[in-house]
Parts: structure tokens; sequence; C-alpha cells
């Protein structure tokens, strides 16, 4: 259940009372929750909003979110209801990302901070968000060992599957004790922070969060509690074209596709949305630090990734 399902008030007021009914709650227990969060949310005023087919106010769906157990996806509610409160139903799916983010997500990315081992995190223009084409990051997620998959449909029952959103960790299914995170490029090519697999004890930082954004498409984000919130995206010039750089405008990162494989229960192939290419690690290495890299698809193991919820 996404609130990014919901294409009108009717529909997010649905997502809503799935979400209730999920956390198994009644009224006075949801409205006890919420008072020991610190938020208010009385019985008789969500029992009226979830009757009704009008958007509630941000206060109180925090609140209930929040004491409904779902406390860390409340600015993915949030920007669904925005997006609904808008008129913007689906985000579009063009070369130039998804549409504009709402204005409580503006203001909470912040100016990244440089710090001593990885490089700060860089803003970039609308203009040079264009060119990116971010979904290749994810082929992490992609084929079996030795499966000749070249970007052929799943079959209908892996096509069923869906990956977890929320706070994850991307792993290469090859080497699932390495995850994506920040790093260098090996080269020293670049002076920012791009997408490197590393062990997963070492990478704590920044935490990854998976946003729904409607359609079928996802935002890979990455949180770090100095630079703040960056969006993952395939870098179309430079030295490390292809590579995955997190960018703070995350309304214009790259949307991704998961795909899933039909020889493997957990693994899924990334690309981006009307991309023909996938996401995979340089030269199908497996050493520590190896970059992610947009690339055509082969069907081999170094595009095809976990996604596991942490």
């Amino acid at each position: 259940m996404s609130p990014y399902e919901a294409r009108d008030a009717a529909g997010f007021i649905k997502s809503m009372r799935q979400l209730k009914e999920r956390s198994g709650l009644t009224y006075r227990e949801l409205q006890e929750r919420a008072a020991g969060n610190g938020d208010v949310l009385a019985r008789s005023t969500l029992a009226d909003i979830l009757r009704r087919t009008s958007l509630p106010r941000p206060d109180v769906l925090t609140a209930f979110v929040r004491a409904c157990g779902d406390g860390q996806r409340v600015a993915a509610w949030l920007d669904a209801r925005d997006r609904i409160a808008a008129g913007v139903t689906t985000v579009p799916v063009t070369a130039h990302g998804p549409g504009p983010e709402t204005e409580s997500q503006l203001q909470t990315q912040d100016s990244m901070a440089s710090r001593p081992r990885r490089l700060r995190w860089r803003a970039v223009a609308v203009t040079a968000m264009v060119m990116v084409p971010l979904f290749a990051l994810v082929a992490w997620w992609l084929l079996p060992d030795g499966s000749d998959d070249r970007g052929a449909p799943a079959a209908p029952a892996a096509a069923a599957r869906t990956p977890p959103d929320g706070w994850v960790t991307i792993r290469p299914a090859r080497t699932p004790e390495l995850c994506l995170t920040d790093g260098r490029d090996r080269d020293g090519a670049y002076a920012h922070a791009i997408a490197v697999q590393l062990p997963c004890v070492q990478a704590t930082v920044p935490r990854t969060y998976l946003e729904p954004a409607g359609e079928g498409l996802y935002r890979i984000q990455w949180h770090h509690p100095q630079e703040g919130k960056g969006c993952l995206t395939v870098m179309s010039t430079g030295p490390v074209k292809g590579m995955l750089e997190p960018r703070n405008d995350c309304a214009q990162a790259t949307l991704f596709r998961l795909e899933p494989t039909a020889a493997d229960r957990r693994g899924f192939r990334l690309r981006q949305a009307n991309s023909s290419q996938c996401i995979g690690i340089v030269g199908n290495d497996t050493a520590e630090g190896a970059e992610a890299i947009e690339e055509r698809c082969t069907g081999a193991a170094d595009q095809r990734f976990q996604i596991r919820t942490v």
C-alpha cells in the first residue's frame, strides 16, 4: 500500500482507511497513540475524515500516519497529499524526470556541507538534470547468475513482485555483504560523491530510502545527518559519465523502474523509465569500492540487486 497510488482525494482517503485497517487499531487507540507521540488526533475528527472524500489537514495526516506505525513514511504521505491538492495526480515520465516537488519538500533539502572523507554532494540546476538517465542506477536488482535476460519482459509470476519501499539497503545479489553507498571513483577523476559498493557494516551513513513516485516508479534517496537529503542521478557527461551521484534537487532526480527477475525471487533489475540500459557494477567487479554504472543490459550477475528493508 502506497499513498502514491491515489489519483484523487477519494483514493487518498481509501489509502488512509487501508493504513488504519493494517494497523489493527481502534479510533480510541489511535488517539491514545497520537497523544503518546505528542500529536493531537481526536477520534471523532479521524472518524469524520475517513468517512468523507476531502483531504485532511497536514497536521492531522501526520498524527494519523505516525499513530498507525508508518512514521518513517510521513514525508511520502504529505507529498502525495500535496500533489493531489495541487491537481498533480501522477508523476510524468519524461527525459526531464519528475515534476516539481512541493514547497514542503524543497524546504527540507538542506545545502550540502563538505566533509573530510567523502566529497560534498553537489546541488544541480534543472538544466543539468534534463540529460540525466538515473534509472539505470538500480540495475543491482537484475538477473540471476548465468541468465541471459537482456531486457526481455519478466515472466508473469515475477512481474507481480514489487520491491519494498521505505528504508532499505541495496545489495548486489552476488555479493550481498556489500551495499551501494557513497564513495569516490577509484581513478580520482571526480570531486564529488558517487555510488559505490562497500561492506554493509561500514555503510550505515547515508541511509537509503526508496520513495514510490507513482506509476511503478521510484526515487532513490540518500539521507545524511550533516549533508541532508540527496537523490541518486545518473551522470550524463564528464569523467564519471553513467555513474550515480546524489543531487540536492530531488524534484529533478531520475525516476527508476525496478523490474523483478523471473529466476530470482529477490532479484531486481534497475533501469530508468524509457531506457533500455541497466545499472551494473563497473567491469563486473566484486571488489570493495567498485562503482555502480549505467551500461548495456547483458544479464550478467553484476546487474542483479536485492532490496532489503531495515
